[in-house]
């Protein structure tokens, strides 16, 4: 039997503005709220409910459908004094989300978390390339065009 949620939507709220950010095995989120008190969370395979108070008893509630499934057993949340951290583990690792949400219209109280953004689905892909450019600027040295490629012998370790 699939898990639901116990957490009914105040008369009286508003969104907590949400930053996020994507890795490779976690979609983490933060809920920017301040001092944040009665707070209940559900994470479920699709979505996550959130309700809590601030520390002068503003009243915050969301609920986000994700862009894909998580492990709900493997998710977790922590509150911190200026933020309520979740960090969702993903049911398809290595599988990048271009949004935290299924709807393609984004809620003005979500944005990316740039300062923890990483484009790590060409992190590969970005280390090949620049070998290959490294390794193209060796062999152009040394076909003539602009003169023989240095000898590197003398730079070992043993000396």
């Amino acid at each position: 039997m699939p898990k639901t949620s116990n957490i009914v939507r105040p008369e009286e709220c508003q969104p907590a503005r949400t930053i996020w950010f994507d890795r490779k095995k976690y979609v983490t989120l933060n809920f920017l709220i301040q001092k944040p008190k009665d707070v209940k969370v559900d994470i479920l395979s699709d979505k996550l409910i959130l309700a809590a108070k601030n520390d002068t008893d503003d009243v915050f509630y969301n609920e986000l459908y994700f862009y894909d499934k998580v492990d709900f057993n493997d998710s977790r949340e922590r509150v911190y004094d200026r933020t309520i951290n979740v960090l969702l583990r993903k049911v398809k690792p290595d599988f990048a989300w271009p949004r935290l949400q299924k709807d393609e219209a984004r809620p003005s109280w979500i944005s990316v978390d740039f300062d923890n953004w990483r484009d790590w689905e060409h992190e590969e892909d970005e280390g090949k390339e620049e070998f290959d450019r490294y390794a193209d600027m060796i062999l152009e040295m040394s076909s003539g065009n602009k003169g023989r490629a240095p000898d590197m012998g003398d730079l070992s370790d043993s000396d």
